[in-house]
């Protein structure tokens, strides 16, 4: 969960995915609907999806693996998660980079290339180089804190660094050019319109196949531009896209196409939504002091 996302917006959804899922054996019998709906609103929903997979496998393997190439062929994890694992879990003298540890070679080794390519390959092949015989846990723990708390992003407290008479950026004053980064990739528009289709109390929502939003649920794409004003409009970010949803009101179809159901307005908030979707939907609703239009 912490994977791209700030602890502080973490910590009340591990709180209630630990209190449904206490063991990967119940996430692993759990249907996927269940494990979305509490993923909801953490975003890179690839990494529900992975987790749960993950926990089926564990579930049919009755235990988790402790050695470090194990827990990489798990799915969805990558090598700084198997790293980590090995390394605090079971304290294995293995590399782990995350953007602390990146830092703090990228200065001290003077890594000039950039960390999103061939820099990144560098500060995993010092991390590896580094590793003690044992006590994975203290010495990774270290480098992270040492990132965290000394070796800022900015302004670095050098003077208390204990490793600073080795660092090749603090020797040249050049500690905030480090690490290398691309240059920050452009924000792609994106136009959504959308359809609020509702019938005696129960809105239409369309599910998602595509790798967007796969498994989750939004209110129906509308395939050509309406000529009528939307009624709402909102605007909401999605990785490297910044798309703007506009929602427009539509009588309900008869039937409704392919991929579409019905979902009681009292249940939405159990079914797992698109997050943009959702927000847009709320503020409908809520403006309507719940009360949805029937036909």
């Amino acid at each position: 969960m912490c994977q791209q996302t700030q602890v502080a917006t973490v910590i009340p959804y591990f709180e209630r995915w630990m209190r449904r899922f206490p063991d990967f054996r119940t996430l692993a019998a759990a249907p996927e609907p269940d494990v979305m709906s509490l993923w909801q609103g953490l975003g890179y929903y690839s990494r529900a999806r992975n987790l749960h997979r993950a926990a089926q496998a564990l579930a049919e393997a009755g235990a988790f693996p402790r050695d470090p190439a194990a827990i990489r062929a798990l799915p969805g994890v990558g090598p700084y998660t198997a790293g980590a694992v090995a390394a605090f879990a079971y304290d294995a003298p293995v590399p782990l980079v995350d953007a602390n540890i990146a830092r703090v070679l990228a200065r001290v080794f003077g890594v000039w290339e950039e960390i999103g390519g061939p820099g990144l390959k560098r500060v995993w092949q010092l991390a590896a180089a580094l590793q003690p015989s044992r006590g994975g846990r203290a010495f990774n723990g270290g480098l992270m804190e040492l990132g965290a708390v000394i070796c800022a992003p900015r302004r670095p407290n050098c003077p208390a660094c204990p490793v600073a008479r080795h660092c090749m950026a603090a020797k040249a004053g050049l500690q905030e050019t480090f690490p290398v980064k691309k240059a920050r990739r452009k924000v792609v528009r994106i136009e959504e319109r959308s359809a609020l289709i509702v019938r005696a109390g129960k809105v239409l929502l369309e599910k998602q196949t595509g790798p967007r939003w796969k498994g989750l649920w939004k209110l129906p794409a509308l395939e050509t531009i309406p000529q009528s004003a939307p009624q709402l409009v909102i605007e909401y970010p999605f990785t490297h896209h910044k798309v703007r949803l506009s929602l427009y009101r539509r009588p309900p179809p008869r039937p409704p196409r392919s991929g579409c159901e019905w979902h009681p307005v009292a249940m939405i908030a159990h079914v797992p939504m698109a997050a943009g979707h959702r927000r847009a939907l709320n503020q409908i609703l809520n403006h309507e002091r719940n009360k949805v239009p029937t036909d």
